[in-house]
């Protein structure tokens, strides 16, 4: 593994170690002020990313499809995934359910986007005065890469949470607006779905829904640029 090689990685992992811990730290928090405190007891609402690791979802996959996809040819095409330990949430203790499901659900989301929009304005701001050609040479391509490995990151964890599959927050999201005539289909949903999920990333389902969308950031980030 070459140096440039291990350097990508290390910056990959810091940001989404970063990712990780917002997504599950929002839920956490939100299902606190919405009366349950399951998750605020247990040490959640923190963006430690211990708090959070799941060693295989965290760290194994990531790592090793970081190694495979840099490789290039056909195993690119495995997905650069990851997922924390999920928060856990008693539902029966939230004030106004509907909307507390709606909001917890929700938090994680938003969460990633809010560091999107302020990696976003950072990473503008330092193209459009100029400010990047101020960074020490040797730093300036690692901190081009954290901020495009923040943004990329932290917009795909939320395009993608926002799919109506279970496990999801997407599917919890449409789970409160559906009638009870559609719980058998989310019950079959929720059983399978982690492997309808891995089909549809490996096909390349998920790509076709995040290119367009990461364009149109990257049309936005770079308009006006000189």
């Amino acid at each position: 593994m070459t140096s440039g090689l291990i350097a990508h990685l290390a910056i990959y992992m810091v940001v989404l170690l970063l990712a990780i811990s917002a997504h599950e730290a929002a839920h956490a928090w939100m299902s606190n002020r919405f009366g349950d405190d399951t998750a605020r007891l247990l040490g959640r609402i923190t963006l430690n990313p211990a708090a959070h690791i799941d060693p295989i979802g965290t760290l194994l996959i990531p790592i090793a499809s970081f190694i495979i996809g840099s490789m290039g040819g056909p195993v690119a095409r495995i997905p650069l995934i990851g997922w924390g330990k999920p928060t856990p949430v008693n539902p029966l203790r939230w004030r106004n359910k509907d909307l507390a499901n709606v909001m917890v659900s929700a938090a994680g989301i938003m969460a990633n986007l809010f560091i999107a929009i302020v990696t976003f304005v950072i990473f503008k701001v330092l193209l459009m005065t100029g400010a990047d050609e101020a960074i020490p040479e040797s730093m300036r391509e690692p901190v081009v890469i954290l901020l495009q490995y923040l943004l990329t990151m932290n917009i795909s964890l939320a395009v993608f949470n926002l799919l109506p599959f279970p496990p999801l927050d997407g599917s919890k999201i449409l789970e409160t607006f559906l009638p009870a005539s559609a719980q058998p289909i989310l019950a079959v949903l929720e059983q399978y779905g982690y492997l309808i999920l891995m089909m549809l990333i490996y096909i390349g389902v998920f790509r076709a829904i995040i290119n367009p969308v990461m364009n149109f950031v990257y049309y936005l980030l770079l308009l006006g640029v000189d």
